[in-house]
């Protein structure tokens, strides 16, 4: 198991967490002609924007070169990733020379440049969109990756991450590693500059960056790597080149109050070809259309991305389900509204998606499930190999995404409301029972229930006597004439 330290400064960390994981399985659908809506024209890609500080000030040298032959070019549903070997100008033109931006700029983490498995959270000055989602904060990690959850545990290497190369990287065995980071106001540039594997030192430094830009693009650049990326020992660390994402799912322990279980189900990854990272080469990730992107009902129900996108009026946004928002999206009653796929007015076509085409093909994708419960203090250790991830397999992953401990509760409490509700009939019952027996008894003394509790009664009665000549019985006047214990004593029977 791999375990990260959290700077003591990073606010909101889960210091004792349980961690637990696993894999399953949903489909998606892409369509097989959206690679033709992406523009292939490298020399558009940053250079039509007249903003100052744009990611043209990053490049090394200006230009780019139209004939660049991409070698490989890979839909993975929510991004297209593009690799260019070392021999293409245009990796070259993705590199960024830090080392000539503005040095006010450039920050040098001193903590993560002097230590292993540490993470620390670097603010963006932008909006950075993420599979959809805008970000503001990273955590930066020793070990070659950005962790980009809100939900930050010590296991950070098992989902929602950007990798350009997760490995054992240590900082703190030379005095040259350093992890420097530039933010010009539109795109950020983390790099991890001469680091070393902890468990293998003499193979020697590895020097990498990884780009994010304002428009949602992630650029891999790779300067130095000395040895072949699949080579290097997963048995300490986990190797991966790619992307993750995942969404949280709070439960509550009815066991134990005030402690709830985080799980992280992770519903994309991208997986790059680590055999295709050398020296001078790079990897370009652009954005796909995802259904996050939709504002109202119409252009959402009506869209052809590739995704099965759905309206929830309560919420007011449109998705595929799997998405950040997941459990809010369940919690609101969104999946039984989705399946209808009918707007309450008519559907307004106006607003139509960049990417459209008519084609599907279906693709598959995995899930994977890390589990953290507040106040823990005993972790389980995955039982998988560090190749596949730090995690252990489970296969309880319901469509639904709901969990069964939540099932039962709302069971149980509905129960609880039914009970209290018939016992609450009963008891009005009963006492109006008891008005209407009473109001009966006092109308009809002389009936067999009055006579009953007449003899019953457990006190001292005064002698009584029928006064003679006093009409029909049941109206009969009395009159005291003496006192016995337990007895009623009269004139005349």
């Amino acid at each position: 198991g791999v375990f990260y330290e959290v700077v003591q400064s990073f606010p909101g960390v889960e210091e004792n967490v349980q961690v637990d994981s696993g894999v399953s399985s949903h489909r998606w659908r892409r369509h097989s002609e959206s690679l033709k809506s992406v523009d292939t024209n490298r020399a558009s890609m940053g250079q039509d924007s007249s903003e100052p500080g744009g990611f043209t000030d990053l490049l090394l040298e200006e230009g780019h070169d139209n004939t660049t032959q991409i070698e490989e070019d890979t839909d993975h549903n929510y991004y297209t990733s593009r690799t260019y070997g070392p021999y293409d100008s245009t990796s070259r033109d993705l590199w960024v020379n830090i080392d000539q931006m503005e040095k006010d700029k450039v920050k040098i983490h001193g903590i993560l440049s002097n230590t292993h498995r540490q993470a620390a959270r670097v603010n963006l000055s932008f909006d950075f969109p993420f599979y959809g989602h805008f970000l503001r904060e990273i955590t930066v990690a020793t070990g070659g990756f950005i962790y980009t959850g809100e939900v930050v545990h010590r296991m950070l290497t098992a989902t929602q991450y950007i990798a350009p190369l997760m490995a054992n990287f240590d900082p703190s065995v030379s005095r040259n590693s350093t992890v420097r980071y530039f933010d010009n106001g539109t795109a950020l540039v983390v790099q991890w500059d001469h680091v070393h594997l902890q468990d293998n030192y003499n193979l020697g430094s590895f020097t990498f960056q990884a780009t994010l830009l304002n428009d949602g693009r992630i650029i891999f650049g790779y300067k130095e790597i000395p040895v072949a990326v699949t080579q290097i020992s997963s048995t300490n660390h986990p190797v991966k080149v790619g992307l993750s994402d995942a969404f949280v799912v709070v439960h509550r322990i009815q066991q134990i109050p005030n402690v709830r279980r985080r799980t992280i189900y992770e519903y994309h990854r991208v997986e790059l070809q680590m055999s295709k990272i050398t020296n001078l080469s790079a990897v370009e990730m652009i954005p796909l259309p995802t259904c996050l992107q939709f504002t109202s009902c119409g252009p959402c129900v009506t869209a052809q991305i590739g995704f099965n996108c759905s309206w929830c009026s309560k919420l007011q946004r449109c998705s595929s389900g799997f998405d950040r928002h997941r459990q809010d999206w369940v919690d609101s009653g969104c999946p039984e509204e989705s399946k209808d796929k009918i707007c309450e007015k008519n559907i307004d076509t106006t607003e139509t998606p960049p990417y459209s085409t008519t084609t599907l093909l279906p693709t598959t994708t995995k899930f994977r499930v890390l589990t953290t419960t507040r106040e823990s203090t005993t972790s389980h250790l995955p039982t998988s190999l560090p190749t596949e991830d730090d995690t252990k397999i489970a296969l309880h992953l319901k469509d639904n995404g709901a969990s069964t401990d939540d099932s039962a509760a709302e069971k149980k409490g509905g129960t609880l409301h039914a009970g209290l509700i018939v016992g609450i009939l009963v008891l009005v019952l009963i006492v109006a029972a008891a008005i209407l027996v009473t109001i009966y008894m006092y109308h009809h003394p002389t009936s067999a229930a009055s006579l009953f509790f007449i003899e019953r009664r457990p006190s001292r009665w005064p002698a009584m006597k029928f006064r003679r000549g006093s009409g029909h019985p049941a109206y009969a006047e009395v009159e005291p004439v003496g006192e016995k214990e337990g007895f009623i004593v009269s004139e005349q029977c």
